[in-house]
């Protein structure tokens, strides 16, 4: 059961995902906004609270509200300033013949009402083979840091003056074979399908993954990390955003079918359940989504999970009630 200081902060929350046009927090009586700005933090959605606290009526106290929009601001900045660092790398690259594919972090930025208020994190590539070892030669003497590469994942990070650049060489993580066959498609569907969308960034053209199978992709990626030792309310939102952004063409149907090849049914219905009841997505856009009291009752572990209850990743198999095949 989520405190009464939680159920603001998801109410914030909802409201700037969704732009919600009016906010009533004063049915939930005493207000800790000190605790409702740790949760912000922590969940690396300061910009969503504070597009919500627009609309609300209620607001912080005035020193905590600026502190607010002064760390708002910062992640503005550094927002503007990592766009341009990636149209000016990707066009170096181009020069070299190395192509990539931008994904996570910005791209998916661009699925929000209000991009540059999305708190950013790294720069992540996805490159062919060929471009991803061309990438490597190329920028590993111009890093100012290297990170040990992971050979099997065909992956490595970089800090490329002062930005951490993560290559990949392959979408394939650790969770099940089942998986990596589904994401084997997906990727051969980039690379020799040329399923791929755009964004135009400071007048360059950067390349994103198609829309269907990059909402497999962030589902899978914060799966993992789920697992591994939690995940941030952020990279959830991230996935409803995709979901809504581009709801009239998603295919539904190989999205479905992909999910069911996948053995992720169960942990797909969970975590829908947790995107409708606790992040306000709208249930008729949320694929597979299920009303029913048994995913209500995985959606609130869910919640209690991330809201830090619960041992790392571990938790989850009883959530679900599931085992990876």
């Amino acid at each position: 059961m989520i405190n009464n200081n939680q159920q603001v902060f998801f109410a914030l929350v909802r409201a700037g995902l969704w732009e919600e046009k009016e906010v009533r927090l004063l049915p939930y009586g005493d207000i800790k906004w000190p605790e409702i700005y740790r949760l912000a933090t922590e969940q690396s959605v300061l910009g969503l609270v504070l597009a919500g606290l627009e609309y609300s009526d209620l607001k912080p106290p005035k020193v905590l509200l600026l502190q607010w929009i002064g760390e708002l601001q910062v992640i503005e900045q550094r927002n503007k300033d990592m766009n341009a660092f990636v149209a000016e790398l990707i066009e170096k690259l181009r020069k070299e013949d190395v192509y990539t594919i931008l994904v996570k972090g910005q791209g998916i930025a661009q699925c929000y009402e209000r991009p540059l208020w999305r708190a950013s994190g790294d720069i992540d590539f996805f490159l062919s083979e060929n471009n991803y070892q061309k990438a490597k030669t190329l920028l590993i003497p111009q890093s100012d840091s290297v990170d040990a590469e992971v050979v099997s994942n065909k992956h490595i990070g970089m800090t490329v003056k002062g930005w951490m650049v993560e290559l990949h060489g392959s979408l394939c993580n650790s969770l099940s074979k089942r998986i990596n066959k589904t994401l084997n498609e997906i990727q051969n569907d980039v690379f020799y399908g040329g399923i791929v969308r755009s964004w135009i960034n400071n007048n360059t053209q950067v390349f994103l993954m198609g829309v269907d199978g990059d909402v497999i992709y962030i589902f899978v990626h914060f799966l993992g990390h789920f697992y591994k030792g939690g995940v941030g309310l952020r990279q959830i939102c991230d996935w409803c955003r995709l979901i809504w952004k581009y709801k009239e063409s998603l295919n539904y149907a190989l999205l479905e079918a992909r999910i069911k090849k996948m053995g992720l049914k169960t942990e797909w219905k969970a975590f829908a359940a947790f995107a409708v009841d606790y992040l306000g997505m709208p249930s008729d856009t949320m694929p597979l989504y299920s009303s029913d009291a048994k995913w209500k009752r995985k959606a609130k572990r869910i919640c209690s999970f991330i809201m830090g209850v619960g041992n790392m990743g571990w938790i989850f198999r009883s959530i679900v009630g599931h085992r990876f095949r």
